[in-house]
């Protein structure tokens, strides 16, 4: 018996390192100093930019949406969801990404599967301007099914002391700014599917005349990066809060960045909820409530900024290309960070 009859080919790992060698370094930066295949990456910050650097990380994985990467048998856009996912992490507190590391993990590795996967962790990575500095290539065979993976993502970004986003300056009579995601995102997949494959049977192919695509294309729009957006309006304190909207919608994530004292009042008709959402909450028959708390209802990101300012943000959003930005909410006084939802239908 050898490693590779007992399902760890070392051949195919060795050549799924060399396919993602270049991709990895076309999104090297200034400050990479190791090359890929090093047992540690190596970064150098430079601390000229910054007067009181600090740094901030995050974790995160892309769940089960993979599973719909599974059926269409598209892999290149799971990574760029990974990515744009840990950007708009550490966004909230302001920082801009340095590197980014993956996780992938395979029963048995493929490595085009792969190569296509870094493909898109790769491509979000320059457009973020964050390096891809390292990974992990995993191959576990017993445990993961047949043509499964799983992936996992590491950020390291900076934000200037004087300039880190707390939200505690946020106070009552202050105005919540939401920002249109591009579709689930990567969050509420476990509900989704549900509803699609097991309950109303569909196949990834089936094309939905109110959604204008296919299933599998509308479930795996990649998630959106708000950095882009938001990095140039992150100087002169116009920004208070901000809440990346991800698992647990509006109603979980928006208190994470509420100081005690206050609370949200969110006017869920300010904005048009896209079709995909209304769809599933149709044919799942899922309660609105449920509705808000899985899903981002088609606002991936708030900003809370003072009440004189609002109109400000969203003319410079809309320059920037945010132009369906708009007024969702207000800060209320509270005994603890909550959302209360107006003309919610």
């Amino acid at each position: 018996m050898d490693y590779k009859g007992a399902g760890v080919d070392i051949d195919a790992g060795n050549d799924t390192v060399r396919r993602i060698r270049a991709l990895a370094r076309s999104t090297f930066t200034s400050g990479v100093l190791s090359e890929i295949g090093s047992f540690g990456g190596l970064f150098q910050l430079e601390t000229g930019r910054f007067r009181k650097p600090i740094l901030v990380s995050s974790a995160d994985g892309v769940g089960t949406k993979l599973k719909v990467a599974f059926l269409t048998g598209r892999h290149d856009t799971v990574g760029v969801d990974l990515v744009n996912h840990c950007v708009n992490d550490i966004l909230v507190q302001g920082a801009e990404p340095l590197f980014f590391l993956d996780y992938l993990a395979a029963g048995r590795l493929i490595p085009e599967v792969a190569e296509s996967v870094v493909g898109g962790i790769a491509s979000a990575c320059r457009d973020n301007g964050c390096a891809l500095l390292g990974g992990e290539t995993a191959e576990m065979p017993g445990f993961y099914d047949e043509g499964e993976y799983d992936l996992a993502g590491f950020i390291v970004g900076v934000v200037d002391r004087e300039k880190l986003i707390s939200g505690r300056a946020i106070a009552v009579g202050d105005v919540l700014v939401g920002v249109p995601s591009s579709g689930l995102h990567t969050n509420g997949f476990s509900l989704a599917r549900r509803i699609v494959f097991d309950q109303l049977g569909l196949r990834v192919d089936t094309h939905v005349a109110e959604l204008g695509r296919t299933l599998g294309e509308a479930l795996l729009e990649p998630h959106r990066s708000y950095l882009p957006l938001v990095r140039p309006l992150l100087d002169g304190g116009r920004i208070k809060g901000l809440a990346h909207i991800t698992g647990g919608g509006i109603t979980e994530n928006l208190p994470r960045v509420l100081p005690h004292g206050t609370a949200a009042v969110v006017d869920a008709a300010a904005w048009e909820v896209p079709p995909i959402f209304r769809w599933l909450q149709r044919n799942g028959q899922v309660p609105i409530d449920d509705m808000m708390r899985t899903f981002n209802m088609g606002l991936g990101l708030v900003i809370v900024t003072a009440r004189d300012k609002g109109e400000q943000l969203m003319e410079e959003l809309a320059a920037r290309g945010g132009r369906d930005a708009r007024v969702v909410g207000e800060i209320v006084a509270g005994e603890l960070p909550s959302v209360t939802y107006v003309n919610l239908s």
